[in-house]
């Protein structure tokens, strides 16, 4: 195998996130976008840390693990839900098998028997609901073809400019493919225009949506440039007489004049309703604005949060740092018991909406600091019972590891949406005198190449 070469071959397994590893003669090469038991032409890109990469030109054969039809007219185009043609409980065994061939390894320095490694992995937990599960979605405004009509979807699977129509995406509820068809329809008969990337000129840039699950409330920001401006009222009017099941309680306009490729507000006018929606997660109240951070999967992060309630156990009347903690979930969850939580987290809106959150929620002994949690634990001189990580997708910063384990803590309860990141996180922690007694899977992305791992750590 060298570079260039066209190959075909059988994909053996999938490591995370979604790399194949296809056989070609008696080499292997890593392609992306497979399913294991596919059999795939693809071209030999480059090698990398000794192994060859590829990109996949054609599927040649499907997977025995292939036993349904594509739920949405977009498959495979967008490239969001790679796995939507094995059935859900094939997708649980293969994403938990991941899981473990990454972190077997760093257990098992623990001086385990691999069956006593084994042993540590107590399965997975599937979402609630494996379809129209995603209460967040961003649209962008395009085109599907050079010069073609404006469409309003989603990118087409490894584009920065194609974008697909979405009319029937599966993970959506019902709501959000009405609310994008009619955007869409009103824009192609007024003659919007869309922004240009490339030139930096046009109009119309994206569609963000949110749904509440308990109320059915639904947030609408159109997102644009400043370059010109388009009648609103009458799309305002149009979607309001949607037939739709949930209800619209705020649709918004937002401007952003910035060339980078990012969904932003620099100003935000209300044009219905109000700029926020209400939710309820684990008969908490919590209040969501457009760019809040909140779990895309609401009855899956039920799970989740569930699932890590578990593992730190008994809180009574201790002292519980949540590091990266978001709009303060865990932090109230656990302030039922616990003596005092106090929540680190460097998204100043998320601090806020955390505080408000509380507040409502008659909840008094949380404290929420904004700043990063590397900065911030040097003026914390309280030392934490218990601890609670769910950092971000490249996990913890190095600098801040030794800080965290200084604290002795009894117990550690690590959220990861990243196995890799935890697998390097966890060789540091375990090496630093912690013991991995638990770690769990929670699928909180069907049909995708993600899931979430939680893993319970104890001071030896």
């Amino acid at each position: 195998m060298k570079k260039n070469d066209l190959c075909t071959g059988t994909v053996q397994r999938v490591d995370f996130p979604g790399k194949g590893i296809v056989a070609c003669g008696d080499s292997l090469c890593t392609v992306k976008n497979v399913i294991p038991g596919q059999t795939v032409e693809f071209r030999v890109k480059k090698k990398k840390n000794g192994r060859w990469q590829g990109t996949l030109l054609s599927l040649l054969s499907p997977s025995v693990l292939e036993k349904r039809q594509p739920l949405c007219s977009l498959f495979p185009g967008c490239g969001g839900c790679l796995y939507q043609t094995m059935d859900y409980e094939d997708q649980l065994s293969m994403k938990l098998a991941q899981v473990k061939r990454l972190l077997l390894p760093v257990v098992t320095r623990q001086d385990l028997s691999p069956a006593d490694a084994e042993a540590l992995f107590t399965g997975i937990s599937g979402s609630p609901e494996e379809l129209g599960y995603r209460n967040k979605m961003e649209f962008t405004f395009g085109d599907a073809e050079k010069d073609g009509p404006l469409t309003l979807g989603l990118h087409k699977k490894n584009s920065n400019y194609d974008i697909l129509p979405v009319t029937d995406c599966a993970i959506v509820h019902p709501d959000f493919n009405k609310i994008v068809t009619a955007v869409q329809a009103y824009f192609r008969e007024i003659g919007g225009v869309y922004y240009h990337k490339m030139t930096h000129k046009g109009v119309l840039r994206n569609l963000l949506v949110r749904r509440a699950v308990s109320t059915g409330e639904i947030l609408i920001g159109l997102v644009c440039t400043t370059q010109d401006s388009y009648p609103l009222y009458p799309l305002v009017q149009q979607l309001l007489s949607l037939p739709l099941e949930g209800r619209i309680c705020g649709i918004l306009q937002m401007e952003n004049d910035s060339v980078a490729d990012v969904v932003k507000s620099s100003r935000t006018r209300v044009l219905f309703g109000r700029d926020y929606l209400n939710e309820k997660l684990l008969g908490l109240s919590f209040r969501i604005s457009p760019f809040s951070f909140f779990q895309t999967n609401t009855k899956g992060a039920e799970v989740l949060y569930r699932t890590a309630a578990a593992f730190i156990g008994d809180v009574k009347d201790a002292l519980v740092f949540d590091l990266y903690s978001g709009t303060g979930t865990i932090a109230q969850m656990l302030s039922a018991s616990a003596g005092r939580v106090i929540g680190v987290e460097i998204v100043e809106e998320a601090v806020q909406a955390a505080r408000e959150n509380a507040a409502a929620n008659g909840i008094g002994n949380c404290t929420f600091i904004a700043g990063d949690v590397l900065k911030v634990l040097d003026d914390l001189a309280e030392r934490p019972d218990y601890l609670i990580l769910d950092p971000p997708r490249d996990g913890i910063h190095p600098a801040a590891l030794p800080k965290i384990i200084s604290y002795g803590a009894e117990r550690i309860v690590y959220i990861s949406c990243k196995p890799t990141s935890l697998a390097r996180d966890l060789d540091i922690l375990l090496s630093s005198g912690y013991r991995a007694e638990e770690i769990r899977c929670v699928d909180m992305f069907p049909e995708t190449v993600h899931v979430e791992t939680v893993c319970l750590l104890t001071h030896s």
